[in-house]
């Protein structure tokens, strides 16, 4: 196995364990959940299908790409959108809002960001927001990540993954 090889498979690994732990929080809170991406374009979706068992507590999710869908589709304000554009940290909270109301989920996972290679709305590349909505709340993060279009969606899925399990955990 190549070291590229290698640390694809530990990054897979490392996501696999906490989409796995995802789930098993949300289960232990009888909570349901729904997934609203932008610049992952599903991978956020795609770690948590993989577990098994996942259909015990995942809805589904939305890939609202383009900024009109996330008005849309997840019903983040136009006047919000147009003032700030996508990548913000309350369009985030957003679109973890109203992927709950989308899904019929109690729990909203979002991602939403800048892959690169050029910037969107004079946001950089590497930028993300990543958001969790809960019945107690939401909450927001922000990330910076380098490296290529498929480094930072891979550190956006991370960070999505990661902020749902520090939420779940309380």
């Amino acid at each position: 196995m190549s070291a590229e090889d290698a640390r694809g498979a530990a990054a897979e690994d490392a996501f696999g364990v906490a989409a796995r732990d995802v789930l098993a929080r949300l289960a232990a809170h009888g909570w349901t959940l729904g997934v609203a991406e932008s610049l992952t374009g599903g991978l956020v979706l795609a770690e948590l299908v993989a577990v098994p068992g996942a259909s015990a507590v995942l809805r589904g999710g939305v890939v609202a790409y383009a900024t009109d869908l996330k008005h849309d589709l997840l019903g983040v304000g136009a006047d919000l959108l147009t003032a700030r554009g996508a990548v913000d940290p309350d369009v985030a909270r957003h679109m973890a809002r109203g992927v709950r109301v989308a899904a019929t989920a109690d729990v909203g996972l979002a991602t939403t960001g800048v892959a690169g290679p050029d910037p969107q709305d004079g946001k950089a590349p590497g930028l993300v927001y990543v958001a969790v909505s809960t019945p107690d709340g939401d909450s927001v993060r922000r990330l910076v990540a380098g490296g290529d279009r498929a480094a930072v969606r891979r550190a956006a899925v991370d960070a999505a993954l990661r902020l749902a399990c520090d939420v779940l955990a309380g």
